[in-house]
């Protein structure tokens, strides 16, 4: 269910980064490299925009490590600088003074990893003066699936109007590696934690009740897609003031 030309969007996105850049008085990007999909588009896009002043970051905090090779194997395809930095020993310190165990996979130990992943990359945007380009894209904006001040804590959405399965098409259209775009979609919350498991609804699902395709799609799929978007929608607007 593609909807777009990808060379279109791929020009259209590469002017978009390099006039965020320029109107911002920035010098460059730094995205974090998950082993993904999103974040290898994202990295891709943002080297083209910037090719001399961009970095990638690639953040294992209990990680599957073949995530780790794949980040590494997109970068070195690209000509994508990087840094490694190891999350886990400031997990596990956190964690030790709450009294809790740095693999509970409930979400208030997890969502610490992307918040973690959060502050280093911003180490490096106010090091280099770079802006945080995140990852997100329109079927997780919409469906409110990521961390708040987490991989949702960026500076600017390169991809956010591109659905999952669009996403799936401009990897192709980059030439990401194969096994990086089959993989079963992670936010890496957890060991064996997947994107489709955790919400119990396909992105495949949740692209075509997106874009108002509905044939085959069950009235339950229909109404899990609009209580995600109804709960989450705090996630999408800036935290509400007090007017007085």
């Amino acid at each position: 269910m593609i909807i777009m030309d990808m060379k279109y969007a791929e020009d259209k996105i590469v002017s978009w980064l390099k006039e965020q850049v320029r109107i911002s008085g920035a010098k460059g990007l730094v995205v974090g490299m998950s082993g993904g999909i999103d974040s290898a588009v994202t990295a891709v896009l943002s080297k083209k925009a910037c090719p001399n002043n961009m970095l990638g970051v690639i953040m294992p905090c209990y990680s599957n490590p073949q995530d780790m090779e794949d980040a590494k194997a997109v970068a070195e395809k690209f000509g994508i600088n990087t840094e490694t930095v190891n999350l886990e020993p400031v997990l596990n310190s956190i964690a030790k003074e709450l009294k809790d165990d740095p693999k509970n996979k409930k979400l208030e130990v997890a969502n610490m990893k992307p918040r973690l992943r959060m502050v280093t990359l911003y180490y490096y945007a106010n090091k280099h003066n770079y802006l945080v380009a995140g990852t997100d894209n329109k079927t997780e904006e919409m469906t409110g699936y990521f961390t708040k001040y987490g991989d949702g804590g960026v500076d600017i959405l390169p991809i956010v109007d591109l659905l999952k399965t669009e996403i799936r098409e401009m990897s192709r259209h980059l030439g990401i590696p194969e096994h990086v775009i089959t993989k079963a979609p992670s936010a890496g919350l957890w060991d064996g934690q997947t994107d489709e498991g955790e919400m119990g609804i396909t992105y495949d699902e949740l692209d075509r009740i997106i874009s108002n395709k509905l044939d085959g799609i069950s009235i339950d799929k229909i109404k899990k897609y609009n209580d995600m978007f109804k709960k989450t929608e705090h996630k999408r607007r800036m935290p509400p003031g007090c007017e007085l």
